[in-house]
């Protein structure tokens, strides 16, 4: 069987990839929240932002070294008169799981969400507090 060969349709292929690349480029991606950590010596204090999350879609989950954050940014619906929306932003569900170096107590976990940053206060557990001992060095002798 003799095939027919034409440049025309291997550019035209390509030219639908680039076009599709670059469509994907600018449409809205998923979008993992930033994060801040600062650990004291009673305490783990997370920062997450959530920019356009309400408070009512956002579910925490906290084990003894790790906090799972799941949150659900809905659309809102908005159109021109012509009825077509063009908008960057990303809708949907999104989570994130932060690994934490000490182990805390994830029954008292204690919580703040305002203007779209959801703070975090996880203290640490007894163990970790007791961890460092100051040992004394006594009298030395020469």
């Amino acid at each position: 069987m003799l095939v027919r060969y034409n440049p025309w349709n291997e550019m035209n292929a390509i030219t639908r990839q680039l076009d599709s690349l670059f469509q994907d480029f600018q449409a809205p991606t998923f979008r993992t929240p930033a994060a801040e950590l600062h650990e004291t010596d009673e305490a783990v204090h997370l920062k997450l932002e959530l920019p356009g999350v309400e408070a009512s879609y956002v579910d925490i989950e906290v084990s003894e070294n790790a906090v799972k954050v799941v949150a659900e940014r809905k659309a809102e619906t908005k159109t021109d008169e012509n009825g077509k929306v063009r908008s960057e932003f990303y809708y949907g569900k999104f989570q994130r799981v932060i690994s934490l170096r000490a182990r805390i107590q994830n029954t008292a976990v204690t919580t703040e969400y305002k203007d779209g940053i959801l703070n975090l206060t996880l203290p640490k557990s007894e163990t970790e507090k007791n961890k460092v001992v100051k040992v004394n060095l006594g009298e030395i002798s020469a």
